[in-house]
């Protein structure tokens, strides 16, 4: 059969659950199946503007939110491939279909009578006695026509479709310079004496690395696993400067993979955007429906955490500079030193560092144990199936059961890096909760991670950072998994980017927790429990450094700020312009030949643009929200209850700050975070 005629794609899913059918297609099928998908949809649009029937809530915002389902699905499986099992192929056919999916996109909000019918639900609305569920998305549904140009003329319309069709092509291909940056380096060490420092344990899996591009001795390379523990623990100064350079050049280099004019594009192409629309920045666009509602609002909030963590931040640097000079180091300390210093600095004053706590870090129990903290909390189970069809070996799958046995969703986990895998961690989904004629279709959802290899001797042991990813991103597979929502426009994680981070981040908590901890993590040779004296060390190094990092993660905020708040055309000289936007927070010289921009995936591939200041602005929510967790008690049954309810299950079915006070019983305070960050 050929692959018109016969396309698996488009054909029922008759796989377990209706997962997606990766045994079954190939990538040739991807194009014509979405091509084909279009059609249907655009059908099922025309059906919506072509009823003759008065506008009302059913027959226009309730078909809008169908329409389209199948499409969805596809283009799911699709985008999520070139994310973490990607090659040339796939990405030819993602940056083939972008365009397509743009237009698509655009024939919907551009649509003049769709609008008309929108607007009429819409100007009714008071009248018409909807539930706050239908409000939401009707409110949404409106608000998203007029941002996609349907007030807008027919030549301005005309300009808005080429802007986001380019948009569509550019972020994809941002995010592929960056990954074939960070795939295309290596460092390939033959002395042995330039691991000295190393762990035992990664110069295990540097020979892996190495063995498995045919090579003798080690290969240290850009992705996490490799990269961090190298910086935080080789003594080998020169190398770690290489590497440093190396990591921070990403798509720097003049050449096929530069981005430099890529992210000045996207930029501009933002702001004329937003211009074409009445903001006057793309910030002033992206912040509509978010919690931050302003780019001042936001702004200020940055502004006064920097405040509140810069003296800190400097205290800190001051710290690992004068213990570098004692430990012996005379020149001056670099942003590569960094790592080594603070790292040693730590261990000297708490006695801990991840090579302590890695052998009680097993993946396999860490997996437990974070199941087994959902179960406690939210009475859920997980079934491993091996029945479902993956992308790639290495992906593990489970059904996900309420306490009452009801199937709630398919959960997808894929640990390790790979070539074709972006840098990272991430929860994504393959398909969206949704009820139509009375039956809930429940969600598939995926955790992707780049978490440390097992090698021949070792299982996977997780550093520290890499549990409380874990949890961050299991968070977010809660929020997918357990939601009860009508609409696939406001279920799961379909909730303003600086509320999203909420169950993410709340969730990293437990890792500082002795409860959960003795739980699960266990030395991977003795069996020994993690000692408490451990625990104790980490929760007192807890806030070591806590303001530098504080004061980074805003450096980043600021520096989508600055992206997203020109007002005019950028022309400027992307690296000046990158000093300045860092300016306040930076504690370093600069280095030249380095630049961040050029691979803030975040802001010029994902989804953050004008919304990165979202993480600490939900750090204030998280801490607040843990605060009561751990005034009712940690496993409190009945907080977790509410938090379930009000949060979890209830996706953008309600106003964030309506949720989190149904929750939390009032608004959140910004105490709890400054108390945890050690900034008070």
């Amino acid at each position: 059969m050929d692959n018109i005629s016969y396309n698996p794609l488009l054909e029922k899913w008759d796989t377990p659950f209706g997962t997606p059918p990766f045994n079954r297609f190939i990538i040739s099928h991807f194009k014509p199946a979405i091509e084909e998908a279009i059609k249907l949809a655009s059908a099922e649009i025309a059906a919506i503007t072509g009823n003759q029937d008065e506008p009302v809530f059913e027959n226009v915002i309730a078909a809008l939110d169908c329409a389209g389902d199948k499409l969805g699905d596809i283009a799911s499986v699709l985008f999520n491939l070139n994310s973490a099992e990607t090659s040339s192929e796939v990405q030819a056919v993602t940056q083939e279909v972008s365009p397509l999916l743009a237009r698509f996109s655009n024939d919907i909000t551009l649509n003049k009578e769709l609008f008309l019918k929108v607007k009429s639900v819409f100007d009714s609305r008071e009248a018409a006695g909807f539930d706050r569920e239908q409000m939401m998305l009707l409110e949404k549904n409106y608000r998203n026509f007029i941002l996609g140009g349907a007030d807008l003329d027919d030549e301005k319309k005309s300009r808005f479709r080429e802007i986001s069709e380019e948009l569509a092509h550019l972020q994809i291909k941002f995010e592929e310079n960056v990954l074939e940056d960070t795939n295309a380096f290596e460092l390939h060490i033959t002395d042995k004496n330039d691991l000295a420092g190393l762990p035992d344990g990664f110069i295990e899996m540097a020979k892996l690395d190495a063995k498995n591009r045919n090579k003798e001795g080690w290969v240290i390379t850009l992705h996490a696993p490799s990269y961090i523990p190298f910086m935080k623990y080789s003594t080998n100064r020169s190398l770690k400067e290489l590497l440093f350079k190396a990591y921070g050049s990403r798509a720097f280099h003049k050449d096929a993979h530069d981005n430099r004019e890529l992210a000045a594009r996207i930029a501009n192409l933002r702001l004329e955007m937003a211009n074409l629309l009445g903001f006057k920045n793309f910030a002033e666009l992206a912040l509509v429906d978010r919690m931050a509602e302003t780019a001042e609002k936001a702004g200020t909030f940055l502004t006064e955490l920097h405040s509140a963590s810069k003296p800190a931040a400097i205290r800190d640097l001051e710290k690992v500079k004068n213990f570098a000079v004692e430990d012996g180091f005379s020149a001056e300390l670099e942003r590569w030193d960094w790592a080594y210093y603070s790292e040693k600095l730590q261990k000297a004053q708490f006695d801990i560092d991840d090579e302590v706590l890695k052998p009680y870090f097993v993946l396999g129990n860490a997996e437990r144990g974070i199941f087994d903290l959902a179960e406690t909390l939210y009475g859920i189970r997980f079934i491993s199936n091996s029945n479902i069809p993956v992308y790639h070996p290495e992906v593990k799958t489970w059904e996900v059961r309420d306490g009452d046995g009801t199937f709630m969703a398919i959960l997808y986990i894929d640990y390790f890096p790979r070539p074709g895998k972006n840098g990272g961690a991430w929860m994504t989904s393959f398909r969206e909760q949704r009820v139509q004629d009375g039956k809930d279709t429940r969600p598939l959802i995926s955790i992707v991670a780049n978490f440390t290899r097992p090698t021949d001797t070792r299982p996977s042991l997780l550093t520290f950072n890499e549990v409380t990813t874990f949890l961050h991103e299991f968070g977010h597979s809660l929020h997918g998994m357990l939601t009860k929502c009508t609409y696939e426009s406001l279920s799961g994680t379909s909730v303003a980017r600086d509320f999203v981070e909420l169950p993410s981040q709340f969730m990293e908590n437990f890792a500082f927790e002795k409860e959960w901890l003795t739980s699960w993590a266990r030395h991977y040779i003795s069996g020994e429990i993690i000692p408490e004296r451990l625990i104790d060390k980490i929760k007192a190094s807890s806030t070591f450094n806590e303001g530098y990092a504080c004061n980074r993660q805003l450096g980043f905020g600021f520096l989508d700020m600055s992206w997203h708040t020109i007002t005019t055309p950028f022309i400027n000289n992307l690296a000046e312009f990158e000093l300045g936007a860092l300016a306040k927070t930076e504690l370093f010289p600069a280095v030249d030949g380095l630049n961040t921009s050029v691979s803030f995936t975040h802001i010029f591939g994902g989804g953050y643009a004008a919304g990165y200041y979202g993480y600490k602005w939900a750090e204030v929510l998280d801490a607040d929200a843990f605060e009561y967790f751990k005034e009712t008690g940690i496993f409190n049954k009945t907080t977790a209850a509410s938090f379930r309810k009000n949060i979890l299950e209830k996706g953008g079915t309600d106003k964030p700050m309506n949720l989190y006070k149904a929750f939390r019983g009032k608004e959140p305070s910004i105490e709890a975070f400054l108390k945890r960050s050690g900034l008070k």
